[in-house]
């Protein structure tokens, strides 16, 4: 089959390992062209890549030049990484630009990459917090407003424009080698802090079947919001335990102090804006994704966390 009898899908956050995973899962059934605003990336002479900041006007000369089918968004910046205002342009204004595009250019399907932290972390969340539970994740920290705001885009532009065929995904933590946010670097670090006191259940979904579960949901078009989880869960500091960390307890009270110590220390992999993460569970149900698209991960938490005792600087 040539290029030019592949549909074309535009992919965003090219630099990123997750988006990397899923393009080497499509490169050879689709024509795919590789996009993000910070760095430009070779992925091999058949994927032509671009470093393109979205608000500008030549973002739309893609458009015209190739002819998408498809859109998966992955480039959004994650809550560790950037200033506020930074995350904001990109995040919400950027990808309202892309939205804005897919619409006038008539893409037939559109992933949306989100994440759990919309939900918030609350000592009130329910035991498994399913996509209609309400977004707090805004009220609990500004820090978060530019997720919960590009759920809110995703979901006026799902309901709008059905024929945009719009699938929002919520991962829990994604975790696994190339992964670089706050909890994988917490995994992979010799000494992670702790609150004292506290160790709540979290959920980790390695990087492959986090990208095998993109391209799944690439080929159902099925519109709507789905979480996205295996059905085990593990409380923090055992997760810490397993993989060979050793845990750091930091006061939790009063609010201001663990907040203060982690910016003394500089520990940018414990931001005091999803403090409230290590405190409360967030759990996910991923069941509805489960079932209606046939997902079942691959790797267990065994396995991820073998990774990190034995890679304590992951590539």
């Amino acid at each position: 089959m040539t290029n030019e009898r592949k549909p074309q899908i535009l992919v965003t956050g090219a630099a990123g390992a997750l988006a990397q995973q899923v393009i080497n899962r499509l490169r050879d059934n689709y024509q795919l062209v590789a996009v993000d605003f910070r760095e430009q990336v070779y992925l091999g002479d058949d994927i032509p890549s671009y470093c393109i900041d979205f608000n500008k006007r030549v973002f739309e000369d893609l458009f015209r030049r190739f002819q998408f089918e498809g859109i998966i968004h992955l480039g959004r910046i994650m809550s560790s990484q950037e200033t506020r205002m930074r995350r904001y342009n990109a995040n919400v204004l950027g990808s309202q630009k892309l939205l804005n595009l897919a619409h006038k250019y008539g893409i037939r399907r559109v992933i949306v990459l989100s994440t759990y932290h919309v939900y918030g972390a609350s000592a009130y969340n329910p035991a498994l917090i399913d996509e209609q539970a309400p977004l707090k994740g805004v009220g609990l920290s500004m820090d978060l407003v530019d997720s919960i705001e590009l759920e809110n885009l995703a979901n006026i532009y799902l309901w709008r424009y059905p024929d945009l065929n719009i699938t929002v995904l919520r991962p829990c933590n994604i975790v696994g080698p190339g992964v670089r946010n706050s909890i994988s670097t917490l995994l992979a670090s010799r000494r992670a802090p702790v609150l004292a006191g506290f160790s709540p259940m979290m959920q980790f979904i390695h990087i492959d079947d986090m990208a095998d579960a993109i391209v799944l949901a690439y080929r159902n078009t099925v519109r709507g919001v789905f979480n996205v989880a295996p059905d085990d869960w593990i409380a923090y500091q055992h997760a810490l335990q397993l993989s060979g960390c050793t845990r750091v307890p930091i006061p939790s009270i009063p609010p201001v102090l663990p907040r203060t110590i982690a910016r003394l220390l500089k520990m940018k992999s414990f931001p005091s804006y999803l403090m409230s993460f290590f405190k409360y569970p967030v759990v996910i149900d991923g069941r509805t994704f489960r079932d209606t698209f046939g997902f079942k991960p691959k790797r267990p938490l065994k396995e991820i966390f073998r990774y990190y005792r034995e890679n304590k600087h992951p590539v």
